[in-house]
C-alpha cells in the first residue's frame, strides 16, 4: 500500500474510533439517541475522502521539501478527519435543500431518518421528521468536525495550531456563503442580464466547491506542516483552478453522468434547477423562446426521462458541453503550470498531479 493510501486508511482508522467513542457516549441516551448517532456514522461512511486526501498531500508537499518524511503527525490525520465529517454536515444539508432522495446510493440522510419514524410506528408527519432531524444531523456532524480537529492541534506546534485554524475559518466562511449564492441563483438569474449568468455561476463554483474542496484542504495541510508564504501561495494557484476543474465535472456529471457510478439519478441538477455554467452557456445559443423552454423546465422535480434526454441534447447541440469541457482542460492546465518552480517536495509534487488526474477525469 502507498504511503498516500496508508494515511487514507490511518485517516478512516481515526474516524472509526471517533466515532466509536460517539456511540458509547450515548448508551444511556436511549435508543432515539442512538438512532441518531448511527445516522452521523452513516453519513460519514463512503466518498472518495477527496478533502481528506488534498489535506495529506498539502502537507507532505511542504514537508518533503526538507527531505524524505514518514507517516503524517496525528494531529495532520485528525484534520483530514475533520474535513470528512464538515462535508459530511455539508452533503446532508445540501440533500435536504435540493431535496435529493439519494447520496451515494443510499437513501439521503432526511429520507433514511424519515424511513426510521416509519419504521418506528411514531406519530406525526415522518417526512417533517426527517428533515428536521437531518438539520439537526448536520449540526451535530459540524460539531464532531470542530472535536476532531480541535482535539488533534492540541498536539500541534502553537503558530502551527494557529495558522490551521485560520485556513479551517476561511474555509467554513465561504463554503456556506457559497451555498447561499447556489440557492439565491435559482431565483436570482431571472433579474440578471443573460451574459452575466456564466460569470454568475462560476462565482459559485469558486465558493462553493473550488475553495472547499481542494484549496482549502491543500492550505490547511500545508499550514500544518508550517509552510512559508511561497509555498502556500504555489499550492493555493494550483488548487483553485484544479477545485474549478473539479466543480466543472461534476456540473458535467449532474446532467449526463450514470446514476449506477455517480450514486444520483441522470439529470438531477436539471431537476433540481442548479444554474450551473452549464445551462449559462446552453441559454447563450438559445433564441429566446427555446430559452424560455429551458427556465421552465429547470428546477421541475416531475421531469421524466424524455424530458432529460431532450434537454441533454439541447446542451450538446448548442456546444454548451464542449465549451465546458475546454474550461475543464484549461483550468486543468493552469493547476499544472502553478506546481512549476514550486518549493515543493518533488515525489508529493507528483502525488498532487495524480490527484489533479483522478479530480477532472472522473465519472463519480
Amino acid at each position: 500500500m502507498s504511503p498516500t493510501a496508508d494515511s487514507i486508511e490511518a485517516v478512516s482508522q481515526r474516524l472509526d474510533t471517533f466515532l466509536s467513542a460517539q456511540t458509547s457516549s450515548v448508551a444511556d441516551w436511549g435508543s432515539e439517541a442512538a438512532l441518531f448517532v448511527e445516522a452521523g456514522a452513516s453519513a460519514l461512511r463512503g466518498g472518495k475522502r477527496l478533502r481528506g486526501r488534498f489535506c495529506l498531500a498539502g502537507w507532505r508537499a511542504v514537508a518533503e521539501a526538507s527531505g524524505p518524511v514518514g507517516d503524517p503527525p496525528a494531529y495532520v490525520v485528525s484534520a483530514a478527519a475533520a474535513l470528512e465529517a464538515f462535508h459530511a454536515a455539508a452533503l446532508v444539508h445540501d440533500d435536504i435543500i435540493d431535496n435529493s432522495d439519494t447520496r451515494r446510493g443510499r437513501p439521503a440522510a432526511h429520507r433514511a431518518l424519515e424511513a426510521s419514524h416509519r419504521a418506528a410506528d411514531w406519530v406525526g408527519d415522518s417526512a417533517a421528521f426527517g428533515r428536521s432531524s437531518a438539520i439537526l444531523l448536520g449540526d451535530l456532524l459540524v460539531a464532531w468536525s470542530d472535536d476532531l480537529f480541535e482535539e488533534g492541534l492540541v498536539e500541534a506546534p502553537r503558530d502551527v495550531a494557529a495558522a490551521a485554524r485560520h485556513e479551517y475559518a476561511v474555509m467554513r466562511r465561504e463554503v456556506t456563503i457559497g451555498q447561499f449564492l447556489d440557492i439565491a441563483e435559482e431565483s436570482a438569474f431571472a433579474t440578471e442580464p443573460d451574459d452575466r449568468h456564466a460569470d454568475r455561476a462560476l462565482r459559485v463554483a469558486s465558493l462553493k466547491s473550488a475553495r472547499y474542496s481542494v484549496q482549502q484542504p491543500l492550505a490547511l495541510g500545508a499550514a500544518l506542516a508550517g509552510a512559508d508564504a511561497a509555498q502556500l501561495a504555489a499550492l493555493v494557484a494550483f488548487g483553485h483552478p484544479l477545485g474549478m476543474a473539479f466543480q466543472l465535472r461534476d456540473d458535467v456529471l449532474g446532467v449526463f453522468g450514470d446514476e449506477s457510478e455517480t450514486g444520483k439519478p441522470s439529470g438531477d441538477d436539471l431537476r433540481e434547477g442548479k444554474r450551473t455554467v452549464l445551462v449559462a452557456f446552453t441559454r447563450e445559443q438559445l433564441a429566446p423562446p427555446a430559452r424560455r423552454i429551458i427556465d421552465e423546465l429547470l428546477g421541475d422535480p416531475t421531469l421524466d426521462a424524455a424530458q432529460i434526454s431532450s434537454v441533454q441534447r439541447t446542451i450538446v447541440d448548442t456546444g454548451a458541453l464542449d465549451r465546458v469541457e475546454e474550461l475543464i482542460a484549461s483550468y486543468a492546465k493552469e493547476a499544472e503550470r502553478a506546481l512549476s518552480g514550486a518549493r515543493l517536495g518533488n515525489a508529493a509534487v507528483g502525488g498532487l498531479r495524480d490527484l489533479a488526474q483522478a479530480a477532472t477525469v472522473r465519472t463519480t
